[in-house]
């Protein structure tokens, strides 16, 4: 197992940009103010063939009665117990203050190793402002600049001789399944989650936008090894008010990019909205498998056709996605979450469906019977044959004599026609329409 380095620090340090730095790519969200790295950021570091796992943690304020800023110090706290080696990190432009003291006093109670660290120094002053933090009694201060990338070789030196070496003649490649859990600002997303995980991964509360960054946590369920990750809630443009939240969608559209399944939360209590569609779009768009999880059902007074009337608004809204499966749950007690994992299953495994050239064949003669190609200024469009080409998303191609022929409404109706003979319920997919000649030249 690869050691566990942690970043702690009080906010407004540096943590995620030496974080960033550390690991060679930018994970962490970045921005001058204070608060903004909210829950644990763990990814995997290496130093002279030295592997280790780097955690980023929020700013630690022990004196506080906020509630976000409270979990924030519960996230870094876990991270600490987790942590074979701390890397505290001190502000050397401010100078020592009485929440470094404060923090420095929680790590010695803690009895973990502590590696000084005092960024914010440049070239000019990089070892005159070190002094006064040997008062914090945690060893020789190790002067930095996360931002210049000075010192950081010499941290990382520090790092390794601290820490039980592990050494990957390769990165071993990540063959988990990658589920990414989309929907608007408290809908629930961090709540599943934990739920799905068994532990408190991501802080959850009632103020939305509590999860700014896309969050990885790993799990395996019935032997299948499981990426769940968690996104900042989308928000409409017009009310993206600093970049942080602008940040947080470009990690969200990124956490969709890279996933295998989406999971898509309603709130159940506000019902399906524009802004629902609009996230489902980017998914759909991507052809990726998604699933509708409507959340807080435990909330909602139902009778015998609240079910029926739910799913019928979902599937008008979002009519261009009639293959994802619609489950209702209560993320918070944990009612029907048990049904995500087997629907996921089911949704991975049709979009890895493969159907014989032959087969696909057959079937397409059968549909150019049941209604004939469209025909423009006497020319009527000719179906050749067609295979299938690639999976997750299964995607076939189909070969015509000219496919500016191909009307929008006739290429509906092969899709249609496909998904109800193979069955393709639970995943989207690709149906690409070539001129013959083209595979010819």
């Amino acid at each position: 197992m690869k050691p566990i380095v942690a970043i702690v620090g009080k906010p407004n340090v540096g943590k995620s940009t030496l974080f960033n730095h550390l690991i060679g790519e930018r994970v962490a969200i970045v921005e001058d103010t204070p608060g903004v790295t909210r829950d644990r950021i763990i990814a995997d570091a290496e130093w002279q063939n030295h592997h280790f796992t780097l955690v980023d943690t929020g700013g630690i304020e022990l004196k506080t009665n906020n509630t976000i800023k409270r979990q924030m110090r519960a996230q870094a706290e876990i991270a600490v117990d987790m942590a074979d080696l701390i890397v505290m990190v001190v502000d050397g432009r401010e100078g020592m203050t009485a929440a470094d003291e404060d923090v420095a006093d929680m790590l010695r109670k803690n009895s973990k190793k502590v590696v000084l660290t005092v960024n914010k120094l440049d070239s000019v002053n990089l070892e005159s402002g070190l002094y006064e933090f040997y008062n914090l009694g945690l060893g020789e201060p190790l002067p930095i600049s996360a931002e210049q990338g000075l010192g950081l070789g010499d941290l990382l030196d520090v790092i390794i001789e601290r820490t039980e070496p592990v050494y990957a003649e390769e990165k071993e490649e990540d063959d988990s399944l990658k589920v990414a859990v989309v929907g608007k600002p408290n809908a629930g997303k961090s709540t599943l989650v934990n739920q799905l995980i068994g532990e408190d991964r991501m802080i959850v509360s009632d103020v939305p936008g509590t999860t700014r960054d896309a969050i990885d946590s790993k799990v395996v369920h019935d032997g299948e090894a499981y990426t769940f990750i968690d996104t900042a809630g989308l928000r409409k443009k017009k009310k993206i008010y600093d970049d942080v939240e602008r940040y947080s969608i470009i990690r969200a559209i990124a956490a969709i990019d890279r996933a295998d399944v989406v999971l898509m939360m309603i709130d159940a209590q506000t019902g399906i909205t524009e802004q629902d569609a609009k996230i489902a779009g980017i998914a759909h768009n991507r052809f990726i498998p998604t699933i509708f999880l409507v959340n807080k059902w435990d909330a909602i007074e139902k009778d015998d056709k609240t079910v029926l009337k739910m799913t019928k608004e979902v599937r008008n809204t979002l009519s261009f996605m009639t293959y994802a499966p619609i489950l209702f749950i209560s993320a918070k007690t944990g009612r029907r979450t048990g049904q995500i994992y087997s629907t996921i299953q089911h949704v991975v495994t049709q979009s890895r469906k493969r159907i014989p050239t032959p087969k696909f064949n057959e079937a397409l003669v059968d549909f150019v019977v049941m209604k004939e190609p469209p025909s423009q200024n006497g020319r009527r469009l000719k179906i050749y044959y067609g295979s299938q080409t690639g999976i997750q998303p299964p995607t076939f191609v189909i070969f015509v004599n000219d496919g500016s022929l191909m009307h929008f409404s006739y290429k509906r109706y092969l899709e249609n026609q496909i998904n109800t003979t193979f069955d393709f319920d639970g995943t989207p997919f690709k149906l690409i329409i070539r001129d013959k000649k083209q595979e010819d030249n």
